[in-house]
């Protein structure tokens, strides 16, 4: 019998994160043997997340390929709730064609999602990949234009690119709030940033080039979010924002500050942008076929990373998971399921 062994960390040239491992085991492992350890120690998985800040590698997860519901098993060890995509209105070509639970990320058609563009210039000036915004953009943190947003997300390859381009990176908000200096942490309290979906037109770029915001439906709406977010299971505050995209560059991207891509706000954002992502708190993943990474949105961002698409073909699975997001959401109903589900749902 499999038990699972303590966590292995940090993760390499990073200050947070952590491989777990498997220990006292006859058996090769993988995906089964991770959820057979689970289920005998259910607290087991969500106590190694939070021991290493939120960032959990597991390698060798290949079996996850071949049985796709796997990773909606092993996504159940970490939340009492996995998303459905069949009811979040997602485009079904996106969606796994049979387990809906899973959504598809990938650049190989019917899918077709391109990757991020290349920084310009597409190295610092000694040389390494660029982390730290401006100059990386896309930092973001999974599904933040919603309430109660989800928890943890698990991202697992089945056929990542070659190491050096596709890479994800990760910022500890944890570690970025702490080392604020207190006069910031002061103007940070109780400060709400607004956060929307992308395709509203409500983007910085897209409000910058003048472009007609589009109006929203009801479970659509920007929402609320505190920019310093404590977590519920370790106490610890962290940073909770992002940039451009899941930001509202019309009404926002902060609460009660001047809006706008040239404001006060953004001024702010930029400012907590760049220092959130500062090469110390950053961890940079190279990916290997099987890998499953499980990170914690409620005190990481993340961010993605170029990769010739004309020459690889990458293929990636994603499932979020809900149900500790917080004492300040509690009895919240889903804000991105409109109301006429949400009620047929509590009946």
């Amino acid at each position: 019998m499999n038990s699972l062994s303590e966590v292995i960390g940090p993760l390499p040239n990073a200050s947070f994160g952590g491989t777990l491992q498997l220990a006292n085991g006859d058996d090769p492992g993988g995906a089964r043997a991770v959820i057979a350890a689970a289920g005998a120690k259910p607290e087991a998985l969500t106590d190694a997340l939070a021991q290493c800040g939120g960032l959990l590698l597991l390698k060798g997860m290949d079996q996850i390929a071949e049985e796709p519901a796997l990773l909606v098993r092993l996504s159940r060890c970490f939340g009492p709730e996995v998303e459905d995509y069949r009811r979040t209105l997602t485009r079904s070509n996106m969606v796994h064609d049979s387990v809906p639970e899973i959504f598809v990320v990938s650049n190989i058609p019917s899918v077709g999602r391109a990757p991020p563009p290349r920084p310009d210039p597409p190295f610092t000036a000694d040389g390494k990949l660029p982390v730290q915004y401006p100059h990386r953009k896309g930092w973001h943190t999974d599904q933040s234009y919603r309430r109660p947003p989800p928890d943890i997300s698990l991202f697992f390859a089945v056929e990542p690119v070659p190491q050096g381009e596709g890479q994800t990176l990760f910022a500890d908000g944890a570690a970025a709030y702490e080392a604020l200096p207190p006069a910031l942490k002061q103007k940070l309290e109780g400060l709400e940033g607004m956060h929307v979906q992308l395709g509203t037109g409500r983007s910085r770029e897209a409000v910058t080039a003048g472009e007609p915001a589009r109006p929203l439906a009801p479970h659509e709406k920007s929402q609320r979010q505190p920019v310093v977010r404590v977590h519920p299971v370790t106490g610890r505050r962290a940073l909770y924002l992002c940039e451009s995209g899941q930001m509202d560059w019309l009404d926002g991207p902060f609460v009660a500050m001047e809006p706008g891509p040239h404001g006060e706000g953004a001024r702010f954002l930029d400012e907590l942008m760049t220092h959130l992502t500062r090469p110390e708190f950053i961890y940079v993943h190279e990916w290997d076929r099987g890998d499953l990474l499980v990170w914690d949105n409620r005190c990481l961002v993340h961010a993605a990373t170029w990769f010739d698409a004309s020459k690889h073909e990458r293929l990636m699975w994603r499932t979020p998971v809900h149900g500790n997001p917080g004492a300040i959401y509690a009895g919240e109903r889903k804000s991105w399921i409109p109301q006429a589900e949400n009620a047929a749902a509590a009946q």
